[in-house]
């Protein structure tokens, strides 16, 4: 008979997770992992197994009789710092009720939570949000003097923000504002508040001015680890070197640092060198992700930055297939050739929409990718801005054709009732609606039944209003629905309804957003013109065209298929992501490098050249590349030339992409019978 030990169930709950770190790691993983004392440089390449290394590593600390208290793991977002928690949790089995693992801010406001009375706050400080920020700095301009004309809130917040993270200074900024930097800093003092960027700068001011808070902090966290950290800024790095007493690591990728607009400086990396002279630097090059093929077009591209370290990414996924080059004559041409190609590849490899990533440097390049979908009734996500469809002033011209189709559409006519402004008032809104909720009707009706009525309860003035709406929306409707050219007149409705001017007024401490919008609803008359006179285009009027885009709206792309939805983001919003099959579009000179990095000098063409590394990177299997001959630009169309990073691209890894041939009948039959197979029950 088996002896009976009784094991504390916490000792068989540690011996149930016990990890074989030679075995789960590569060599310089399993380095990476077990060298706990001393300053560490973590150089995780693209795929490397970045976050495996982080998550064992604290596991191993764990294992080795780290206290858990004594380790802090920092990172940037929250998302991140919940996945890292979690992945450590499910490794080691414990609960971790005793670790740090947090964002830069998050930590920042615990360090002040504590002691922030010491710098002249008081406990219970509120944090501003960017609209709180924004109206302290035009309360304290106007106290100072400021015109309007010289607030503009946006620009200036942005200034202070980067003053505060140490990417500006006085020195190559307009001073003329440093007066109210003061003032504003002195105005959220006395509100008690702190704004976002305070979270990282009052605790560096906090460690200066009272060592005695620094070092409680140094006593206690005695392992520290920061992911991504070629992002982390100036003042970031300032926090970690205060807190740090030897035993620190930090992990990131020069190669992948393309966010200096928000104060990233990847020259952080240099200096944790200067600062920790006998640290031992251990690079991660073995990538798990890709094929050799898409690495060695990406070490190709990334080569070409001087001011870089040195790795070069190796994979043992094969060669794969090589990478295609499309150059198709327009926009248009370049999306539906992505969209006929994520069919084709969906047959002939069995792939799910949600394998597929399509990057564009600007979200500005959309709308011809999600129109293109939308005719190929392909499903799909827009991460890192908005959809085309979903931007304000595109939905309120769709709004106004809508309720021009439909006079009985409430909830479109309620967002244009007073877009633009024409006078009608929250409580003449009331009053229709609530007529309209007891007669059973719609909001349209209720309305002519007011204007028509003598005991109408409503004003004179706001009758008028009403009722020059009302004739609006009669005359735009018989002009709408009269014979062709729907490009022209909802172009004619534009200026009708003085949009422009409504944009201006909304956006006058903002003129770039205004102008940005303006654009967007040129490119939305460009889509219908083009839309119109497409000649498999049968019915080209408005209804034909509503019905449409209906389908754009997401909440009416609800996935049921279990293929997912394809991935349509910005370069930025891919980093850390991954997709079998990636489209990297508008791959032109102006756009990948973007115009104002050729102007702004080398070290932007850097950041641009690494945005296109780490766009090519998130690839695994298959990437595909297009630059348009010609691209339509406001009202006019543009000659382009193919970015200069196409070029740095080993020519023996390219093909340029040609049509796909038609099909032969046998192999015909041969798809049609393995797709019965797949959808007979």
């Amino acid at each position: 008979m088996t002896p009976y030990f009784p094991f504390p169930s916490f000792l068989i709950e540690y011996r149930s997770m016990a990890i074989n770190y030679r075995a789960e790691l590569n060599d310089e993983q399993y380095a990476a992992v077990t060298t706990i004392d001393g300053p560490l440089l973590i150089i995780a390449g693209a795929g490397s197994g970045k976050t495996r290394v982080i998550t064992f590593r604290i596991a191993y600390m764990l294992d080795n009789g780290i206290p858990q208290h004594s380790i802090l793991a920092l990172t940037f977002t929250n998302k991140a710092a919940r996945e890292m928690e979690e992945r450590i949790k499910e490794l080691t089995g414990k609960k971790l009720q005793n670790m740090t693992i947090s964002t830069f801010h998050a930590f920042g406001v615990k360090i002040l939570r504590q002691d922030i009375e010491r710098l002249g706050w008081r406990e219970n400080f509120s944090i501003y949000d960017e609209v709180d920020r924004n109206q302290l700095i035009k309360d304290t301009g106007r106290e100072l003097g400021f015109t309007a004309d010289s607030l503009d809130v946006y620009k200036i917040g942005a200034l202070f923000s980067g003053i505060k993270s140490g990417h500006r200074n006085w020195e190559n900024a307009n001073d003329q504002y440093r007066k109210l930097y003061e003032e504003y800093q002195a105005g959220l003092k006395l509100y008690n508040a702190v704004d976002f960027d305070d979270l990282i700068v009052l605790p560096i001011k906090l460690f200066r001015e009272h060592p005695d808070v620094l070092e409680k902090y140094r006593q206690r966290y005695r392992y520290i680890m920061v992911d991504e950290f070629q992002d982390t800024s100036i003042q970031q790095y300032q926090f970690m070197h205060m807190l740090a007493t030897g035993n620190v690591a930090v992990v990131g990728d020069d190669d992948q640092s393309i966010d200096s607009w928000r104060g990233a400086n990847y020259e952080n990396i240099r200096m944790f060198e200067r600062d920790f002279p006998d640290l031992r630097e251990i690079k991660l090059e073995q990538n798990y992700r890709s094929t050799e093929t898409i690495l060695e077009a990406a070490n190709g591209v990334i080569s070409h930055n001087t001011n870089r370290k040195e790795k070069a990414l190796w994979s043992g996924n094969g060669s794969g297939r090589p990478i295609e080059i499309y150059l198709p004559e327009n926009e248009t041409a370049e999306a539906d050739f992505v969209a006929d190609t994520i069919r084709a590849v969906c047959m002939a490899d069995r792939r799910k929409y949600d394998d597929f990533g399509v990057l564009v440097r600007a979200n500005t390049l959309t709308r011809a990718i999600e129109e293109a979908f939308l005719d190929a009734n392909i499903p799909y996500t827009v991460s890192g801005g908005t959809s085309f469809f979903q931007r304000k002033e595109i939905n309120d011209i769709i709004s106004y054709l809508r309720v021009i189709a439909n006079h009985d559409d409430d909830i479109n006519l309620l967002r244009i009732i007073n877009t633009p402004r024409r006078g009608i008032g929250r409580r003449t809104i009331e009053q229709i609606s609530e007529f309209s909720g007891m007669r059973k009707c719609s909001l349209w009706t209720s309305i002519n039944a007011h204007l028509a009525a003598e005991d109408s309860p409503l004003s004179e003035k706001a009758k008028a209003d009403l009722e020059e709406f009302v004739n609006l929306i009669t005359e735009q409707r018989a002009q709408m629905l009269g014979g062709r050219g729907l490009s022209k007149k909802v172009k004619a409705m534009v200026d009708t309804i003085d949009y422009l001017s409504y944009l201006v007024q909304e956006y006058q401490k903002n003129e770039k957003a205004a102008r940005y919008k303006l654009l967007n609803i040129d490119s939305l008359i460009n889509s219908i013109d083009t839309w119109e006179k497409n000649p498999d285009n049968f019915d080209p009027g408005l209804f034909a065209y509503l019905n449409r885009i209906t389908l754009l709206s997401r909440d009416d792309m609800d996935d049921d298929s279990g293929k997912g939805k394809v991935n349509l983001m910005t370069i930025h919003a891919s980093k850390g992501l991954e997709f079998p099959v990636v489209f990297i579009i508008g791959a032109e000179d102006g756009i990948i490098p973007h115009a104002r990095s050729l102007e702004e000098g080398d070290g932007s063409i850097e950041e641009e050249r690494r945005l296109f590394y780490v766009a090519i990177t998130r690839a695994r299997d298959k990437l595909f590349l297009s630059s348009c001959s010609r691209r339509r630009k406001i009202q006019s169309v543009v000659e382009c030339v193919p970015s200069p990073f196409l070029q740095e691209i080993p020519p023996h890894l390219v093909e340029y992409h040609e049509p796909a041939a038609e099909v032969e009948a046998d192999k015909a039959i041969e798809i049609l019978a393995n797709m019965k197979k797949r959808f007979t029950i």
